[in-house]
């Protein structure tokens, strides 16, 4: 799950006793207390009065409260109602005081002194000079209006994209986007890294977009399972995180199936955490062959008449036209046990004993995202979908597939309350750009920029469509950290330099912000105020986001960076529509208060809400917890038709079939991809895998205390088998250069038998730190996993990232490494 920008470090204690190293510590700790325990509070429910000077609020990582003294945040402490903190909590307070804490509004010297589109070369090279906040916003507005003026508001990519901070009002991507439409429009994006390919062949499989929607619950799965099977999917490790504030539901779900026994196999390169958790079986087969391992496990179900043939018929289409293909018949190669295993590395046995297990248990296929970030990542969603269509369980206690289990803490029973609205992008435009309303702003693929750049007015499929690239001269950013989470990190380099301006609204100095021409410092979640709910898929409660303490040095929010923009575009009030902060708070509150109403439930006023610093709890109907994906459909499939061409699932598609892609067939498919471990024709040997932090989110909290905690000397760790370390006369702890034909970087490495051979795994999310800033092809210092990556699109049909199409080779590095920069301070930043 790639994509987001906030990243901190640490400023120091400012005169507070703790040291960072208390604060990893007070983390470890804080991992004792994850252990699981009983549930969330529900109404009636008390919650331990919070020490004095506690502000509750919360983050990705949970609901906590922060002690402040003296307006300085001294300690954090996870909220009550949490079954299962994150250790990951002391980089939160650490974040706030990092020393690449934006101070001050900064402008690239050449494009201060030049003017736009000047030394464009020279970005990222970190020579910046400080403007106050009215020279800064002007030239913001100025820029923005030459800009559309000259070249019209397609030139304008407001594409802003990544994790942000949770609150329903200060959504920087939304206010962003906001602020461009009310000042005449802009280029936007479509789709997101983390399920960019299956979110696209969804809809016209299962009739909904279904990676981001709840599961089977995890009561249901605790009574009924009996095999539950993580494909490519680690949720002790991910669902640490929430879009919104997570509630860790999902944490009891796991240790309910521990308890019981349920049998449980990880399908993975790397025996996860998740694996460990359970005392799974674990299987390693090659990575990018996981279509064909499911083929070879559907090829036995077939031929040894496992299938239900009665599922498929009523609620299916298109196996007729699959089975040709599954066989051999319209090919010549059948795509039995022997056939994937010859790909996938899996022995063909195992592989036939899966098909035999899977069919005589109650089986739940839970997939990760990472098997569709890669080329051709389309056919494996759909494949998982045809094996578990093929067992015939979808819509039965305990069985079929699901998607987010390992998102968000997806299977959380669902409570009874209100959906908590928030600020919409939509505002009403100003007199004479009313054809925004009529759908005037245009959308490219989210991971598709840098092709944009490259290939101006330049034709491209996508989805069924001929789509043109506009020509963007200016890019404006907040919320995300793009020179993180966009594969191939020297291509991307050079394509940056067709733009004339890129504006970035950051709160620390990462990679991006020292990529922009322009660098305005917002405030952390905890310097401002805001609301927000507990739990993407629980929604168990509402929670007030207090402001913790002041912004620090000339740090503002974002909304009030926007309203001031638009303020000198005259379209002030058409942004803010005449509220501020509060007044903001108090309306998604009272939206929600009627919704409420409606469910005969009330809520107590607004200022009470506020001033009680606790969630408001809403109860969690037995209905919800006996959530069944799929029930519906399956009790009666005419009534309750799925949203594809046929109401079935489909398992070909025949409108796929009419777009004629070479590189997405109606059915699902065995592709080779661009390179892979034991591909014909790939030039590296080491498949490199990158998974998702254990540490931090993405990119957010690396440079905070918590990188102490797993960094090698100072870098990235990497995970690599003893045997390819013996072949490369590497040993444990040593600094390898990794390297293709895209990019070289650092890491230090540590040798493990719990990754399969061939493979090394280098978590995406690290900072990137170039030995010589603006120049493509530069070693990176610190480990940036995107200098190796492909930014292949997966095919014509979704244009999904590949993130994980990336091989390798890897060497001692001999020498003294460079010092690692990223996590200090532009030179002049901080004057």
């Amino acid at each position: 799950m790639p994509n987001d920008s906030n990243d901190h470090d640490d400023h120091g204690d400012h005169g507070a006793k703790l040291t960072r190293r208390r604060l990893i510590q007070a983390g470890l700790a804080m991992g004792a207390l994850g252990a699981v325990r009983p549930g969330l509070l529900v109404p009636g429910a008390r919650a331990a009065p919070p020490g004095p000077a506690e502000v509750l609020t919360g983050s990705h990582w949970g609901a906590f409260y922060m002690r402040t003294e003296r307006g300085h945040v001294t300690g954090i402490r996870p909220w009550e109602g949490d079954p299962h903190p994150s250790p990951q909590l002391p980089g939160v307070r650490d974040s706030i005081y990092s020393p690449t804490r934006i101070r001050y509004p900064m402008v690239r010297r050449a494009w201060l002194e030049h003017g736009p589109g000047s030394d464009k070369a020279g970005r990222g090279k970190g020579d910046f000079v400080r403007v106050d906040w009215d020279k800064a916003l002007d030239l913001v507005a100025n820029e923005l209006t030459r800009v559309r003026k000259h070249y019209g508001p397609t030139s304008i990519f407001g594409g802003s994209y990544g994790w942000k901070s949770p609150g329903k009002l200060h959504n920087c991507q939304t206010l962003l986007a906001r602020a461009l439409t009310v000042n005449g429009g802009f280029v936007s994006r479509s789709g997101d890294y983390s399920t960019g390919a299956a979110q696209v062949i969804l809809p016209y499989v299962v009739g909904s977009i279904d990676v981001y929607e709840q599961p089977t619950v995890w009561p249901v799965l605790a009574e009924h399972t009996e095999l539950m099977v993580f494909w490519a999917a680690n949720p002790m490790v991910t669902n640490q995180i929430g879009w919104q504030v997570p509630d860790h539901g999902a944490y009891p779900g796991m240790e309910a199936l521990r308890r019981r026994g349920v049998q449980v196999i990880c399908i993975d390169p790397q025996k996860t955490e998740t694996c460990r958790f359970f005392g799974a079986e674990w299987l390693a087969p090659r990575p990018q062959t996981d279509v064909a391992m499911m083929l070879g496990i559907a090829h036995t179900l077939y031929t040894e008449n496992l299938h239900d043939a009665k599922f498929l018929e009523r609620y299916t289409t298109g196996f007729d036209q699959f089975v040709p293909y599954l066989t051999g018949k319209s090919d010549g190669k059948p795509k039995d046990a022997q056939w994937a295993s010859d790909i996938c590395e899996i022995p063909a046995d195992t592989i036939r004993a899966l098909a035999r297990r899977f069919a005589s248990k109650r089986t739940m296929l839970a997939a990760g995202w990472s098997i569709q970030r890669q080329h051709h990542g389309e056919q494996a969603h759909w494949m998982l979908v045809t094996l578990a269509a093929m067992l015939g369980q979808i819509g039965l206690p305990g069985g079929g597939y699901g998607f987010t289990y390992h998102y968000a803490n997806g299977g959380s029973p669902t409570a009874t309350g209100p959906v908590l609205p928030g600020i919409s992008a939509g505002a009403k435009p100003p007199p004479g750009s009313e054809w925004l309303e009529a759908g005037g702003t245009e959308t490219i693929p989210v991971s598709r920029i840098v092709e944009m750049l490259e290939n101006p007015g330049g034709a491209y499929d996508h989805n069924g469509k001929r789509e043109t690239y506009p020509d963007i001269r200016l890019a404006y950013w907040v919320g995300g950290n793009p020179f993180m989470h966009h594969q191939d990190r020297n291509r991307m380099i050079k394509a940056w330099q067709k733009l004339d301006t890129f504006i970035v609204h950051d709160y620390q100095w990462t990679a991006t912000a020292r990529h922009a021409d322009i660098v305005l410092p917002c405030t952390t979640s905890y310097e401002r105020n805001d609301i927000e709910g507990i739990g993407d898929y629980a929604m168990s409660h509402i929670l007030p986001m207090r402001k913790v303490v002041d912004p620090l040095f000339e740090a503002r929010n974002d909304y009030d960076i926007f309203t001031a923009i638009c303020e000198r575009m005259g379209t002030r009030s058409a942004f803010t529509e005449e509220r501020d902060e509060m007044g903001w708070i108090r309306v998604f509150y009272e939206a929600a208060r009627i919704q409420a109403r409606g469910k005969r439930m009330e809520m107590p006023v607004f200022d009470v809400f506020w001033n009680s610093n606790k969630p408001l709890a809403f109860p969690i109907s037995e209905e919800a917890k006996g959530y069944i994906r799929h029930k519906e459909f399956r009790d009666d499939p005419l009534l309750n038709a799925l949203g594809t061409a046929s109401g079935r699932i489909e398992i070909y598609s025949s409108n796929i079939a009419h777009m004629k892609y070479d590189d997405c067939p109606p059915h699902p498919t065995w592709m080779e991809p661009l390179e892979r471990l034991g591909g014909t024709g790939t030039k590296y040997p080491l498949h490199v895998v990158s998974s998702h932090p254990a540490g931090r989110l993405h990119s957010q909290l690396c440079g905070t205390v918590l990188r102490e905690t797993y960094a090698i000397h100072g870098r990235e760790p990497c995970l690599m088998h003893p045997e390819d370390a013996r072949a490369r006369g590497i040993v444990d702890g040593d600094v390898i250069r990794v390297f293709n034909d895209r990019g070289q970087m650092l890491v230090g490495v540590r040798l493990t038998d719990q990754i399969r051979r061939g493979a090394i795994r280098v978590s995406e999310g690290g900072w990137y730190d170039p030995v010589e800033p603006g120049k493509p092809g530069t070693l990176c210092r610190y480990g940036d996993v995107n200098n190796l990556t492909s930014n292949i699109a997966t095919s014509k049909l979704a244009n999904g990232n590949c993130g994980h199409t990336a091989m390798a080779q890897a060497e001692k590095f001999h020498g003294t490494p460079p010092d690692v920069q990223v996590f200090r301070p532009p030179p002049g930043s901080s004057a």
